[in-house]
Formats: structure tokens, sequence, C-alpha cells
């Protein structure tokens, strides 16, 4: 019992630490500070209060609705929240108490920010891949899951094909994408790196044919690939040693 009332305690962290991804998911693109500033309403201007902003539970308790003007709120906050808790839970669950956690766990919320950013504004922002390649010089040293030459290798194993690609084919890769696979593949170290493309590049194939079956997108219109790096990276640090080793067995 005490470790599902722990397991909860960090659930309910780190959804609030992604409550407060979600005001920089908002602002940064804005260039706006998300430092700073109480949270309100983008819509009549608001000022929120705490009970505003209990997460997931005051997105419920409102109705989905803002408490003052009724414009309805985007379900997406309460997804962030839920997510936040679940990448805590999950960090702590496969990694135990160490400097591992803490930093998969915050990777886990750049990746977030890039993800919607990316798909709302079609770009990733520079300061968002410096985190990464902090994350990923970082754990260098508070990780043991690779050599330190294995994690400089992730820095060029996808990020110098993308270049090569984006520079042959100039609609291939954002200059964005590139430079967060730089700070992901040092995370990540190269043979993870490669999981993360590869499995990016099925996910975004799907989602592609999907918007296009769906007639939401042409074939002319260009669909952001910063969301399937980043759940392809998600995958790659919690599922890509074991995909390695399968792989590696039936050499």
């Amino acid at each position: 019992v005490s470790g599902i009332v722990l397991l909860f305690l960090i659930f309910i962290m780190g959804s609030m630490i992604f409550s407060f991804l979600n005001v920089v998911i908002y602002r940064l693109p804005r260039n706006e500070n998300f430092i700073t500033g109480r949270s309100k309403c983008p819509i009549c201007g608001h000022e929120l209060t705490y009970l505003d902003m209990v997460p997931i539970l005051s997105w419920l308790a409102l109705k989905k609705k803002c408490r003052y003007c009724g414009t309805k709120i985007s379900g997406r906050y309460a997804l962030v929240e839920a997510l936040g808790g679940m990448a805590a839970v999950g960090c702590t669950w496969v990694y135990g108490f160490t400097w591992h956690t803490l930093l998969s766990f915050a990777m886990c919320g750049v990746l977030a920010c890039v993800a919607f950013i990316d798909y709302d504004t079609m770009t990733i922002p520079n300061g968002l891949c410096i985190a990464a390649a902090i994350l990923g010089f970082l754990s260098i040293f508070l990780t043991d899951y690779c050599t330190w030459y294995e994690h400089l290798f992730g820095m060029f194993a996808v990020s110098l094909p993308m270049l090569l690609i984006a520079m042959a084919v100039p609609a291939g890769f954002g200059g964005g994408d590139i430079k967060l696979m730089i700070g992901c593949g040092l995370y990540l170290g190269w043979m993870n790196a490669i999981v993360a493309f590869l499995s990016a590049v099925v996910l975004g194939g799907i989602w592609a044919v999907c918007l296009l079956a769906a007639k939401k997108k042409n074939r002319k219109d260009t669909i952001p690939f910063g969301p399937s790096l980043c759940i392809g990276t998600a995958f790659a640090m919690f599922g890509g040693h074991f995909l390695v080793s399968w792989y590696v067995s039936l050499l």
C-alpha cells in the first residue's frame, strides 16, 4: 500500500511540473516570459487562482470551461499534465531513485515541449535543443547505460545523416529536427539514437497516411516531424535497450 501511495504522490508531482510546462508550451513561441507572471485565461485575460490550476482535477471540476468567461478549455492541458504524471511514475519505476530518474524525467519534459510547440508552430526553439544537449552531456557522467564515446557518437549517428539529406533534399528535414537530434543522440548513445530515428520514421509515416486519408493534409503540405522524433526518443529511452538486445540476439 505504501508503494502505491508513493507512486501516486510521484504522479501528482510529475503532473504539477508538466502543468508548468503547459505555460512554457504556450508562451515560449510567443516570446513571452514563462518564468514570472500569473497564469491567465488566454481568451478573457482573467488571472487564474490556484483552484483553477490543480492538475487534471480543475479541468474536470470546471467542466472543461473557463470559470470566468465560459470558453471551452482544451483537453490538451489535462493531457500534458497526465503525461507528466505518467512520465514521473515511469521514470521512477524503471530507474528507481537515482540521478538517471531525474535526467530521464527532465528529458521527457523537454520532449513534451518540443512535440507540442512543433505541432502548433512548425518550429523547434533553440533553447529546447540546448536543454536536450545539456541533459545529454550530464548523462555521460550520471548514467551508465553506455560508454562516453557511445554518447558522443550518438550526437552524429542521426543528426549528420539528417543534415546530409536536408542538404540534398531541401524539404527533407528542418534545422530544428537536426539540432534536436544532436542533443537527443548525445543523451541516448548511438544505438538508441538509431532506434529513436527509425521509430520516428515509422510513426511519422503512419501519421502522415492517417492525415492524408482523413483529408486533413494533402501531399503538398508540410507535416512536422518533431513530434514523431520526440515519441521515438521517449520509446528509445525506455525500450531501446531491450529492442537492441533482441536484434543482436538474432544475429
